[in-house]
């Protein structure tokens, strides 16, 4: 017997960060569209001399490409470049979906910062990318957050927030001092939410992805380290794709989830609970 997704049809959902084409964010995107949604997916505008090699081989036009996605699934799309860090596009951005498609349902904050020059000892690591991480992976969540929840609390008819996390909030690695800060406080900040809007019918969960197969990590490369790695921390043998993070994201925000908020819940094959094997 198949599960199906309900109460999804004709709802307005809103994915941050969703213009990248190996990504989580158009995944989530498509499959709240083939569920039932409508969706505006927001980008920074991408200037396409940044894109991957990939995209730029296959035309991609960054959040124009997703929106011609959900089109061909019969729902509306609207892409809008809007930058998640700053407070008042994110209040322009929300009047302008309530305006065009009559309010909002769904909000999944998966807007991130690039791995970059975060990557290193705290004792080392320059104030400038400190805030750079968590302007986008904190503030924006917060500043989308509380655009959206205000809007749903005054439409009156619930809604779901989910916010994309990562596995780095529960492993706390060395190195990841800004990355991880920002994600773990994007947990509590998940949990907070929960208690305060769960008696308007809002839930509020948090998705942590672990070894997810995106652009994102290009920067390890795809070969014999990736293996290696993939092998060494995941039981399922496997990275995750952006439909394995879609799949859960989809089930949050329909009847299904219906009782779930305040979770922070780990998709990542394992490897939360093993210890990295020799090998």
């Amino acid at each position: 017997m198949t599960m199906t997704s309900t109460n999804l049809d004709g709802k307005v959902a809103v994915v941050t960060g969703a213009g990248r084409m190996r990504s989580i964010g158009r995944p989530i995107a498509v499959a709240l569209a083939r569920a039932g949604c409508d969706v505006v997916v927001t980008g920074t505008g991408r200037a396409p001399d940044r894109y991957p090699e990939d995209e730029r081989a296959a035309g991609w036009r960054d959040i124009e490409s997703v929106a011609d996605e959900i089109r061909a699934l019969g729902r509306r799309a609207l892409p809008v470049v809007s930058d998640v860090s700053d407070a008042a596009a994110a209040e322009s951005l929300v009047e302008r979906i309530a305006s065009e498609f009559g309010g909002i349902d769904v909000l999944v904050n998966n807007a991130g910062a690039t791995r970059g020059a975060d990557r290193m000892a705290i004792m080392d690591l320059p104030v400038a990318e400190w805030r750079r991480v968590m302007t986008t992976n904190l503030d924006g969540t917060f500043y989308m957050s509380r655009a959206c929840a205000r809007r749903m609390v005054a439409q009156g008819r619930g809604g779901s927030i989910v916010n994309i996390s990562s596995l780095a909030a529960r492993i706390l690695a060395a190195g990841t001092g800004a990355y991880a800060s920002s994600k773990a406080a994007v947990n509590a900040l998940t949990t907070v939410m929960a208690a305060e809007l769960g008696p308007h019918g809002i839930r509020v969960n948090a998705i942590c992805p672990g070894i997810i197969d995106t652009s994102r990590l290009d920067d390890i490369g795809r070969g014999e380290i990736w293996e290696g790695m993939v092998k060494a921390f995941v039981p399922l043998g496997r990275a995750g794709t952006g439909e394995d993070i879609a799949n859960l994201a989809v089930f949050l925000c329909s009847d299904q989830g219906a009782w779930i908020t305040g979770q922070h819940l780990h998709v990542d094959g394992g490897h939360s609970f093993t210890p990295r094997r020799a090998g």
